[in-house]
């Protein structure tokens, strides 16, 4: 039976490939790993495809080689290794050897030299070897045992292959690399032979530079382009040609500490990986690891699983954690009791239904400290389910301990729980420990906020999802009919990984400045105020939006047919490639932009600018306005109207936006446009009961007064004191005016000025914005700075305190970590500063209308208005309030709105009423 062959990988160049070819990524603490991964999942293929062969991973050495000794300037020209790529290297050499493969790194040669070597002891063996590379410089090793292979481009090489791809054989490719040279290597090659020279010298000689130099006057008859001068060049770089061949010549002689019988892989160390992984944050790979599917790792240890290793470390109820599975009232009894003792306890529904509005509660989980776990089921109903206690006796029993104000609920995401037993008559009270928000405020950047994601990033363990108990698609299971023998430990892991996240996370949030107070002040109260402004709703005119939805379709088929006309042809308007056939291949419009794969680009942003100077890209834009309008709002609203209620129970979520805005699904509120009519009108559907009125109320240019605030320019101070229109005061400074005479014009332009800078746009953005020159641009911007030093200061000193800190944080505290702020990549780094002066604006305008949310939610509960908050979007908050109230309604709530911060500057609320939305602007 043949023996497997040895695998030798180039691990330096792949490294340097997976850097370049491959999109960056980073950890949230700012430690690039995209090369790490990129290599690691080459391995992993490897590792796969050769699972019985013994390897070894080669990487050049720091420091000189011989070849510096021949030739003083090589390599000479070659940049420094991007400090990007630099930190990379020790978390990758780590990774592998951890992966329980030989690293190999000898000093004085370069890792070719190490692979040549170990080749070429594997060939004198009669073994095979496999050169596992992305340089083209191993063809020359290649032989009837030594075969490339390219895993990144899945590319193969032996001698029939070499000669196919560069139509030489491997024994004359150092000759082609001597002749031609290697500008990344600085060998120097003979000036003016490049690719196809060499190649034809090669080819027509039939030999190597000792035969081409032997009889240069036949160089002449060769049928090539510049044969006839050749022979000069070659003369004249005689040397250089045979100093180049050496360069390129791969050492297979190195004395080398090991041999080929030491390159058998060992154990993966798994405690190390797990301990990697996590730092390196990839997440995928650790849930491998934890469930004992790591690709590769398996193959290595021949299947092991990691239940296999009695550390504590399985899945589920393998860590020993104790399950009970309460049928019995006595048993149920012992844990009331239990739960009437304890100061704080974890729950968590399982149910039938995501949605809120709809979902029926099939059994509660509980848990008092970490390592035992209960599930009380209350209603599956598959065939043969075992008798279970009556839900409502259950939910009449628990009702006292979840309505008491004393003891701490302990969940994640509560709202969802709170609402669904708001449904069945239990108001949930006393202080709240939601992880998910406390992972949110900790770091909203660091992963997502999902008990599954927190498990593995702060616990370190896999959890068991619901499609693996429930399944997938339309087959998938609702929780009422798993078996108990599936749904109890699952159940139980819920509560016991939340309790277990809860006292991870606790401390950690509140070691870190003021985010214990963001979290118990703001996040935690808002929580019952989102699940009653959920439960309220609002009302929507389903007739109105039937109506919007034939008038766009008919306004859609008339831009279609305005398309084919401009076009001359009909064609498919949602087809990039069609359109980009139309546009820049029939009609000769410049390309812009192309993709990534090199195809004209189409993207909105492309047709944008198109649409400027072209009639075409203007029809196309203006269709595909109305097309997501009808799909997104005007076709999709109705569909979302309870039938029980009659009105839209949207979802906000907290723990999404990495600034702490809310944001909004089913429907999203906060992308209904409103600049168009068309988008407005969609607005006109959100209406109010009969005998009630819209109020909206909308904090006025709160961005830019944070930006005052925060900046203490005393233009900008003393504007806003002055109640000054800012964007005209702007106008009067950037263009030399007086207040009275600013045009419409200047004052537009004056608002993207303002409002561009503080989200850290560049004299190019705003050119573009504005649609005039660069340079022009900049004038304005170095003249607003000129007018509001103080902003140009606050931009300057946040970006070094970015850059220092790694976050920057709102007036409250809040934090948003910047894992960018000081990356080599320039776009990158100022994509993260661009972030750095906005965040503190819009995170703190974020915590302003929440602490006005919490506010006015208490108000109403107490007062005598009869009105209801119902929705939130962006700076503005919505109601329905009683016909009788409104103008009472609207002085109140301006007050409250207008107290929710101090600044130094006044907060300043418009608020108006109408019959629908729309109207109350």
């Amino acid at each position: 039976m043949a023996r497997a062959p040895i695998v030798l990988v180039d691990g330096s160049s792949y490294l340097y490939r997976a850097f370049h070819a491959l999109p960056p990524l980073t950890t949230s603490q700012g430690q690039p790993t995209g090369a790490v991964k990129g290599v690691l999942n080459m391995l992993k293929r490897l590792i796969k495809d050769y699972p019985e062969s013994p390897m070894a991973v080669v990487f050049d050495a720091p420091g000189k080689t011989f070849r510096d000794d021949i030739y003083e300037a090589y390599k000479a020209q070659r940049p420094p290794m991007p400090d990007d790529l630099r930190r990379q290297v020790e978390p990758l050499h780590e990774c592998v050897k951890s992966l329980g493969l030989p690293l190999l790194c000898i000093e004085g040669v370069e890792a070719d030299d190490v692979i040549g070597t170990l080749a070429r002891k594997a060939t004198e063996s009669g073994r095979d070897a496999v050169i596992s590379t992305g340089d083209k410089d191993m063809a020359q090793l290649v032989n009837a045992h030594i075969t490339l292979v390219n895993t990144m481009k899945e590319e193969t090489l032996d001698e029939a292959g070499v000669e196919e791809k560069f139509g030489l054989p491997p024994s004359l490719i150092i000759d082609y690399l001597a002749l031609m040279g290697d500008k990344v290597d600085n060998i120097p090659g003979v000036p003016g032979v490049g690719e196809k020279t060499a190649i034809g010298l090669l080819q027509g000689m039939e030999g190597g530079l000792d035969t081409i130099y032997a009889d240069l006057e036949r160089v002449k008859t060769l049928g090539f382009r510049g044969a006839k001068t050749l022979p000069k060049k070659l003369e004249e770089h005689r040397e250089q040609a045979f100093l180049s061949y050496r360069l390129a010549t791969i050492k297979t002689d190195c004395d080398l500490p090991v041999g080929l019988d030491d390159l058998d892989i060992a154990h993966p160390d798994r405690e190390r990986l797990l301990e990697l992984y996590r730092e390196l944050e990839f997440k995928q790979w650790l849930a491998e690891l934890l469930e004992g599917k790591d690709e590769g790792v398996d193959d290595i240890e021949g299947g092991a699983t990691l239940d296999d290793e009695a550390d504590g470390q399985g899945t589920g109820a393998s860590q020993g954690r104790q399950d009970h599975v309460i049928t019995a009232q006595d048993d149920f009894d012992a844990w009331l009791a239990r739960l009437q003792q304890a100061d704080a306890f974890c729950f968590d529904l399982e149910t039938t239904s995501l949605n809120y509005m709809e979902a029926d509660i099939v059994g509660i989980g509980l848990a008092l400290e970490a390592g035992e776990a209960a599930y009380i089921p209350v209603a599956h109903d598959y065939l043969d389910a075992p008798e279970q206690l009556a839900r409502d006796a259950v939910l009449k029993a628990l009702k006292p301990l979840l309505e008491d104000g004393d003891k701490t609920k302990i969940g994640q995401n509560l709202k969802y729980d709170m609402s669904v037993l708001a449904k069945a008559g239990i108001a949930l009270a006393g202080p709240l420990a939601d992880t998910m928000l406390a992972s949110y405020v900790l770091n909203s950047t660091a992963t997502r906020h999902d008990m599954d994601s927190l498990a593995l990033k702060y616990l370190g363990e896999k959890t068991t999802t619901f499609e693996e108990i429930a399944g997938k698609g339309a087959k998938q299971l609702t929780f009422n009919q798993i078996a108990l023998e599936q749904a109890a430990p699952y159940a139980c892991e819920d509560v016991d990984i939340t309790l277990r996240l809860h006292a991870t996370l606790r401390p950690q949030v509140e070691k870190e400045g003021a985010l214990a107070e963001v979290l118990d002040s703001l996040e935690l109260p808002l929580v019952p105020v989102l699940s009653r402004m959920e439960r309220n709703g609002v009302a929507l005119d389903a007739e109105r939006l039937h109506t919007q939805s034939r008038e766009l379709e008919s306004r859609i088929h008339e831009l279609e047919r305005k398309a084919f006309d401009l076009a001359g042809r009909e064609f498919n308007l949602g087809s990039p490639k069609q359109l980009a056939e139309i546009l820049f291949n029939e009609q000769k419009i410049p390309v812009i932009k192309k993709t990534p794969k090199g195809a004209p680009s189409t993207a909105e942003a492309v047709l944008e600018e198109l649409a400027l100077d072209y009639p075409l890209p203007k029809v196309i834009m203006a269709h595909r306005g109305l097309a997501k309008l009808k799909s997104t709002y005007t076709d999709k609203l109705p569909r979302l109207i309870n039938p029980r209620t009659g009105r839209v129970h949207t979802s906000y979520h907290q723990a999404v936006t990495a600034t702490g805005r809310l944001s909004s699904s089913d429907p999203n509120l906060q992308n209904i446009p409103i600049r168009t009519e068309e988008g407005r009108k969609i607005r006109q559907a959100f209406t109010a009961r009969h005998g009630y009125r819209i109020v909206a109320a909308d904090y006025s240019q709160i961005e830019l007064r944070i930006m005052a605030h925060l900046s203490e320019d005393k233009g900008l101070l003393s504007a806003f004191a002055e109640g000054k229109d800012i964007h005209a005061a702007t106008a009067a400074e950037v263009f030399g005016t007086t207040l009275e005479k600013v045009s419409n014009e200047q004052r537009r332009s004056a608002k993207a000025i303002n409002f561009g800078l503080i989200y850290g746009m560049s004299a190019w953005g705003l050119s573009r914005q504005l649609h005039i020159e660069r340079n022009q641009a900049q004038t304005y911007i170095d003249r607003y700075f000129d007018r509001y030093p103080g902003v140009a200061r606050y931009m300057e000193r946040i970006r070094a305190q970015a850059a220092e800190d790694g976050f920057v944080e709102t007036v409250f505290g809040r934090r948003l970590y910047l894992p960018e702020i000081n990356a080599q990549n320039r776009n990158r780094r100022q994509g993260a500063e661009r972030t750095a002066i906005n965040a503190p604006m819009q995170g703190t305008a974020a915590d302003i209308i929440k602490r006005a949310m919490i506010d006015v939610d208490a108000w109403l509960a107490e007062s005598d208005f009869d009105a209801l908050m119902v929705m939130q979007v962006h700076d503005e908050l919505v109601f329905e309030v009683a016909e009788g109230h409104v103008e009472a309604f609207i002085e109140e709530v301006k007050k409250r709105m207008q107290a929710a911060a101090e600044l130094r500057v006044e907060l300043t609320v418009e608020a108006e009423s109408g019959a629908n939305w729309d109207e109350a602007h």
